[in-house]
């Protein structure tokens, strides 16, 4: 017996054939959960071709992965596998343990989604199962909701096991391995059994993880009209955190109240948090993924807000924004501040088609470097060039270490397993969507800089996606300058104070 189920009988309660008879009765007749085609759906299923194109003959796993326990009887709530997410549509906290297979035809695949549908109401996985049950967790859709939502096959999760890997001898089964690993632990036996070589299995999985990881570079309109929303959802959670600057800097763990207020809008305007917010307030901000957010915030810091909402698609934006509590940028502040500012309009206008994915922090960190250059803190000797010297030199990186840009869309750090030929080296095309983030970070123990920058740290992150004749910043509407920073805060603190 596993612990899940030890678990749901320690909770079971004494009962009668009587009472779930009684339970069964007089219920009104359900009516259908999908009312028509997802605007997903389409678009979903040219995505599926493409990879139909790419693996002619062979059966295709991808599991969305299934719940997962965050303490004793209590789930995460679930988040299905972005592969999954990405080819069939389905987002939010949708059908765990569903495996989406693409069935070889004789013209291509067919699309199978094999998942847990509605109950019966005769049932116990209507009534008494704590963790899937209608009862306990809400309706799930039946076969024909998905069909028709999707426009795929729909079956019973229960017929995947037989079918999936019953020729595996003949037929080469490829599953994305780290969705759901008790899946791809029991596939691999029984895909053996059937005649598959052991040692093959991890190099045909391992191409098919890459394959869908690499389609996702370029997106579709739908994808980037998604990217649009979450840009929006999190420009309202900027402007709610603006707002509460100053109750910040009273309260104890002002950037807790900080990722509190973002993460109350980032709920309301889509599914949550695309990944965990950093709030960092003075040196804090020094610290890259400074996530902890249990310091105080004072008048005069700055507060660095890295947050992006993840709308009920799944698809993320990913801002930074940095923001003087007071509204008002010290000198020294607003110096480190313009020249992260000139870096980034310097890496956006670096974002066009036909350049290299690395010319944008190619163009951003010469900026970066220069700054630090006429500042005096480079080694003595050490020029621009010098320091810009991949094999010799580097020393700006002691203030800026991480790189200028990613791809975003489903993941905030969009399309991870492309090689770096696919990745840094590869030229840059319409549709992609990417950030531009270039920053300075001075630790307030950091006796290598002069003693008014330490302990500021700055980053300016927008979302861009390239066009035809060069990029959109699909977060322009947030302002970036530091006059302009300083007056959108003016103009909501006045709207407040109304």
């Amino acid at each position: 017996m596993s612990e899940e189920q030890k678990q749901a009988e320690n909770r079971a309660r004494p009962t009668t054939e009587e009472f779930r008879g009684f339970v069964r009765e007089d219920w009104a007749e359900r009516r259908p959960q999908a009312t028509g085609q997802s605007p997903a759906a389409p678009y979903a299923a040219t995505r599926r071709e493409d990879v139909s194109a790419a693996f002619p003959g062979d059966r295709l796993v991808v599991p969305a992965g299934g719940l997962k326990v965050r303490s004793n009887d209590t789930d995460y709530v679930f988040r299905p596998h972005t592969a999954f997410a990405h080819l069939t549509g389905l987002g939010a906290d949708r059908e765990p343990d569903a495996v989406l297979v693409l069935e070889p035809t004789d013209d291509g695949h067919e699309a199978v989604l094999y998942f847990r549908p509605l109950g019966e109401r005769d049932s116990d996985d209507f009534f008494a199962d704590a963790r899937y049950g209608e009862f306990w967790v809400g309706a799930r859709p039946s076969l024909a909701d998905i069909e028709l939502e999707l426009g795929l096959t729909a079956r019973h999760i229960d017929e995947f096991e037989a079918a999936v890997a019953k020729d595996a001898g003949q037929v080469t089964v490829r599953v994305v391995r780290d969705a759901d690993r008790e899946l791809t632990a029991s596939l691999d036996e029984s895909r053996v059994e059937n005649g598959a070589e052991r040692e093959s299995l991890a190099e045909h999985d391992d191409a098919l993880a890459h394959a869908l990881s690499v389609l996702r570079l370029t997106k579709d309109e739908y994808e980037i009209e998604q990217m649009r929303e979450a840009v929006a959802a999190t420009h309202v959670g900027f402007e709610a955190v603006i707002a509460e600057l100053e109750t910040a800097a009273e309260l104890g763990r002002g950037e807790r109240w900080i990722e509190g207020i973002f993460g109350l809008h980032a709920r309301h305007q889509g599914n949550g948090v695309g990944y965990d917010s950093i709030a960092a307030s003075g040196d804090h901000a020094n610290t890259l993924h400074w996530i902890k957010n249990t310091g105080d915030v004072a008048e005069g810091d700055l507060v660095l807000l890295d947050a992006g909402v993840e709308v009920d698609s799944l698809f993320t934006a990913d801002i930074t924004r940095t923001l003087p509590v007071s509204g008002t940028f010290t000198d020294a502040q607003r110096e480190i501040y313009d020249a992260v500012y000139a870096a980034q309009e310097a890496g956006i206008a670096a974002a066009k088609p036909g350049a290299k994915f690395s010319d944008i922090h190619a163009a951003a960190i010469r900026v970066i470097a220069e700054h630090l250059h006429a500042w005096g803190l480079l080694p003595e000797g050490v020029s621009v060039e010098d320091t810009l010297d991949t094999e010799h030199g580097q020393y700006h990186r002691r203030w800026m270490v991480h790189g200028t840009s990613h791809h975003l869309g489903l993941d905030v750090h969009d399309c991870a397993l492309a090689t770096r030929a696919e990745y840094m080296d590869a030229e840059l095309a319409p549709g992609m969507v990417l950030t531009v983030e270039p920053g300075l970070y001075f630790k307030a123990d950091d006796l290598k800089v002069p003693e008014r920058f330490r302990g500021i740290g700055v980053r300016i992150e927008d979302d861009i996606v390239i066009t035809a004749d060069g990029n959109e910043n699909l977060s322009a509407a947030m302002p970036r300058s530091s006059a302009d920073v300083e007056a959108w805060i003016a103009d909501i603190r006045e709207e407040n104070a109304v």
